[in-house]
């Protein structure tokens, strides 16, 4: 039976969740190859798109992967969003909002929501100007991965995400990790 390989890392900002680029036109994108030197049947669980950070797991090992992707695991993720959240917002997201997946409505699971207040945990990196508006963190922690699904959700409810750090894949944390930063894990 072969052994298999588990990491946690974190996604730096501006990397695609891949290790091969198949495009032309997508040629100068930064590949998650570039920051280890990871086994060669390495493949990322789940994704983060190019502009989302934080905890992404890699593995050797199929079963795994699916077994993480699978609803019966919580994935929690902490939102910079433009404006601010209100009590209600919160009800409408953790209630479910309708989203677009594949040109069809569609509506998303119960999730939870609150309000983040401490963000101190999250490493700084410019966003944008604060004269351009008020801006709020949000935790949400949901069970499916929907195609940018955490962002259609909060542009539904009127606040489009600025910034998205995943911190959380069930019993996997971000912790103080670094950007680029890969751990070996036990599964």
């Amino acid at each position: 039976m072969k052994d298999h390989s588990y990491f946690k890392l974190y996604k730096p900002y501006g990397y695609l969740s891949q290790f091969v680029n198949h495009q032309t036109k997508r040629k100068s994108k930064k590949l998650l190859g570039e920051l280890n030197n990871f086994p060669k049947e390495t493949m990322a669980v789940g994704r983060l798109d190019e502009k989302s950070e934080g905890l992404l797991l890699l593995t050797t090992d199929g079963k795994f992967s699916n077994y993480i992707t699978s609803s019966a695991i919580e994935k929690e993720y902490h939102v910079m969003v433009d404006g601010v959240i209100t009590p209600e917002i919160i009800s409408e997201l953790e209630n479910g909002v309708e989203i677009s997946v594949e040109g069809k409505l569609y509506k998303t699971k119960p999730c939870q929501a609150k309000i983040l207040k401490d963000t101190s945990h999250i490493i700084e990196r410019f966003v944008r100007d604060e004269r351009h508006g008020v801006t709020s963190w949000l935790s949400i922690t949901i069970t499916e991965g929907k195609f940018r699904q955490v962002r259609k959700m909060t542009a539904k409810v009127g606040l489009p995400t600025l910034r998205l750090v995943r911190v959380r894949i069930g019993d996997y944390n971000l912790d103080a990790m670094e950007p680029g930063e890969v751990i070996p894990i036990n599964y």
